[in-house]
This record gives structure tokens, sequence and C-alpha cells, in this order.
């Protein structure tokens, strides 16, 4: 079963006539630790060097990208500066402004989707990395709770304040380290995100049955 973190709140239970001795509130809060999955994954070896491996593998789609985005901003500074210059006139025409403003709009926003898609290899990559030590994370999370004795793991984050000996995050980064020491920074040919690979399978699941139950004509 995939570890869930949970955010809880650990409130004193008081009864009538007895008061928890020191002992006893210790043992109350035995086997709890935090830990932050997005911080541990950022700080493992894997994704460390993914990051700084990067920019070399995909230098070229970077220079394209950086080239590009300063062409938009050539094409754009003379349409900018001429719609600053027209709105300090004495009378400015605000049906002419509205009109140049929506179209240096057009060309940022149209500039910033092919950059986007020049870059998509990029993104995918990342998205490659983080999953491969995503699926190592709750192995590092178990095993580290294993050597702790520790049995449940709240999201650090939702936690309002915690003492520094139920952090569990370097004992997790200890572990994932082990599992993942490094990760394939290129995905295969046609890889999708897990989100859109669950998408896909739900859309051809329901396509299925509506395929099963269309009946070819009978003939005559």
């Amino acid at each position: 079963m995939k570890l869930r973190y949970a955010s809880a709140l650990l409130a004193g239970l008081s009864v009538v006539a007895v008061t928890p001795t020191a002992a006893v509130a210790q043992a109350a809060v035995q086997g709890i630790a935090i830990a932050n999955p997005s911080a541990v994954v950022g700080a493992s070896a894997a994704f460390q060097t993914a990051q700084s491996q990067r920019p070399t593998t995909y230098k070229p789609q970077i220079d394209q990208a950086n080239a590009r985005k300063a062409q938009i901003e050539a094409q754009l500074k003379p349409l900018i500066d001429k719609l600053q210059a027209d709105s300090k006139v004495a009378n400015p025409n605000r049906a002419s402004l509205q009109q140049q403003y929506e179209q240096i709009q057009q060309i940022e926003q149209a500039g910033q989707a092919e950059i986007q898609k020049i870059l998509e290899p990029l993104n995918l990559s990342q998205q490659y990395v983080l999953e491969q030590i995503g699926d190592k994370l709750d192995a590092a999370t178990q095993a580290a709770m294993d050597k702790k004795k520790v049995t449940l793991v709240l999201d650090s984050q939702s936690v309002i304040k915690a003492g520094q000996s139920y952090n569990l995050n370097q004992d997790i980064l200890a572990e994932l380290n082990k599992l993942i020491p490094s990760a394939q920074l290129v995905p295969p040919a046609g890889w999708m995100p897990r989100a859109q690979r669950e998408q896909q399978a739900q859309a051809q699941a329901a396509q299925q049955p509506a395929a099963a139950g269309t009946k070819a004509p009978e003939g005559r």
C-alpha cells in the first residue's frame, strides 16, 4: 500500500482525577515523525544530478528558446514604445490605444506558447526524473520508518510546530539516495507523464464497452 501523508493535530486527553506522568506523555508521541516529501525529492542526488545535466543535454532547445525570446522582445519594443508615447498625448485615442494593447498581448501570448513548445522536451525530462524518484519515495520512507521505529509520518507542511527530533527528512533522503542514486534524464520516445497515461487508459477503457455493444449489421 502506498504511504499516505496526512496532517493531524495531537490534542491532550484530560481524564478526571488522572494526571499523566512525563513517561506516559513521551510514550504517547513515540512512533510519530514529520517529513516534507517534496523537499526530500528536491534534495535527492538523482534530482540534483539531473538538474545539473539538463542544461547541457538540452542546450539546443535552450539556445533556440532564448533566441526566439530575443526576437519577440525586439518585435514588441517599438510597439510598446508607441503605446506609451500615444498614451501621453493631450487627448489620447483610447480606441487606438486599446487596439495597440491587444496587439501587444496577442504577440506576447503567441510568443510564450511558442517558447513553451520549444522547451517542452525539458519539461518532459523533469517530469520523467521526478516520476522515477517518486516511484522510490514510498519504499525509502518505509525503510526510514522501520529504522527509526516510526509508525506514523505527518506532512510537515501541515504541522504547526515540531521539534527537530521528529524530522525524518534526512533519514528518508539517505534511503532514497540508496534506492535511486541517479535517474535517467531523457525519457523514451512517446513517453507521457503518469497523469496523461492514466487519462489515456481511462479513455480507452470507456471506448471498449461502447465498441463491444455495437453489433455489425446482419446480412440479408
